[in-house]
C-alpha cells in the first residue's frame, strides 16, 4: 500500500469513527511512514515532535490504536513489555518474525508455508484462521562470540 492510499485510509478511517483529522494527528502518520524499522511509541513520539514540536505523548498514544485498527501499522509483541510498530505494507501476513534476544531488533523473513500451515492446523479442529504468528527468539552469535552485537548500534 503507498503511503497515499495509508493516509487517505486513515483519514476515511477517522471520520468513520466520528474523529476529526489534526496536524498531529498528520505529524504521527507522516513519522510512523517515514520509518525503516520497527518502533516503539516513545520513538514514534521522538520523530512526531521533529514534524509537529506540538505532538504529545498522550496523542501518540491515543492515535497508535487507532492506526493499528485501521490496519495501516502492524503491532509486534516481542515479550518484552513494549509494543513494536511497522507499517503495514503490502498486505502480506506471511512473515515469520524473529526477535534477537540481545537487542530486541526485530527480522521479518517470507514465511508462504505459514498459509498452508495455519489453514492444516485450524481445518482439522473444525475451525478457519483469521491471523496468525510466527515468531523465533534467537541469540545474535557475533555478540556470543565477541561480546558485539552488530544490530545493537542501529537502536
Amino acid at each position: 500500500m503507498s503511503v497515499e492510499a495509508a493516509r487517505e485510509k486513515f483519514q476515511a478511517y477517522l471520520a468513520d469513527k466520528g474523529l476529526r483529522v489534526t496536524d498531529q494527528r498528520l505529524a504521527i502518520f507522516n513519522a510512523a511512514f517515514g520509518q525503516k524499522e520497527h518502533f516503539t511509541a516513545e520513538q514514534l513520539l521522538d520523530c512526531a515532535r521533529k514534524i509537529d514540536d506540538s505532538v504529545s505523548r498522550a496523542t501518540v498514544y491515543r492515535t497508535l490504536p487507532l492506526m493499528t485498527g485501521s490496519h495501516i501499522l502492524r503491532e509486534v509483541d516481542i515479550g518484552s513489555g513494549e509494543k513494536y510498530y511497522l507499517p503495514a505494507g503490502n498486505g502480506n501476513t506471511q512473515v515469520a518474525q524473529v526477535v534477537c534476544v540481545d537487542c530486541d531488533k526485530i527480522f521479518e523473513i517470507s514465511a508462504p508455508f505459514m498459509e498452508w500451515y495455519g489453514s492444516t492446523v485450524s481445518l482439522k479442529l473444525g475451525l478457519k484462521p483469521v491471523s496468525q504468528r510466527l515468531q523465533v527468539s534467537a541469540q545474535c552469535i557475533a555478540f556470543r562470540q565477541s561480546g558485539r552485537c552488530p544490530n545493537r548500534l542501529k537502536k
